[in-house]
């Protein structure tokens, strides 16, 4: 008797379903927002492509910023978990799923709560949200990561990731670690190092 092979997920199976579903839950995170009063644009009525500025009320209210680097990151570590995980899955329902993931940190990080903890644990003292697009944007960002990390070689995600890291860290003194860590566990030094640019 033999046995029955278990089917194994193909390489672009459900990818067209895992994009609708991007779009579907990026749809929902929007509505979300709306609905928590979030604006629809920069206050200042205009979209940029991007926004130079770390510390001012223009950052994250366009549709790129020095923070998009770090929703490229997620985009690879989600890609990562989600392999290991759901690793007979197809990538477009891994796709959904750090879609989903994505979407309610999106929304939570706009949440009164996260957005006064960013105010008086970071450096982000004119952080005041994002804008629907900035956050839409940074969901697709993540997405495109997801993506990138789905086709290129390991070490080229790895070199990436760091290279985003070190530069953001050079050039406004934060990155995802140290967002992560400010907002998690405040270290007092890193704040008057950030607070110094």
């Amino acid at each position: 008797m033999t046995a029955i092979p278990v089917p194994q997920p193909s390489g672009n199976r459900g990818l067209r379903t895992g994009l609708v579903a991007l779009v579907a839950i990026i749809a929902l995170q929007v509505l979300a927002e709306r609905l928590m009063g979030r604006i629809w644009i920069c206050a200042c009525g205009h979209v940029d492509l991007w926004e130079g500025g770390a510390n001012t009320s223009d950052n994250s209210q366009h549709i790129a910023d020095w923070y998009t680097p770090s929703h490229i990151i997620h985009g690879f570590l989600f890609y990562w978990l989600a392999w290991l995980v759901f690793r007979r899955r197809s990538v477009g329902f891994r796709l959904g799923v750090a879609a989903a993931v994505e979407a309610g940190w999106e929304i939570l990080e706009n949440s009164p709560i996260v957005i006064e903890r960013y105010r008086t644990a970071t450096m982000a003292l004119n952080y005041f949200g994002d804008s629907i697009l900035n956050s839409a944007m940074d969901t697709i960002w993540m997405a495109a990561g997801f993506l990138a990390a789905w086709r290129l070689p390991v070490r080229a995600t790895v070199a990436l990731a760091v290279f985003f890291e070190l530069l953001t860290a050079y050039v406004i003194r934060d990155n995802l670690t140290l967002n992560v860590v400010m907002l998690v566990w405040p270290v007092r030094a890193i704040l008057d190092w950030q607070s110094a640019l």
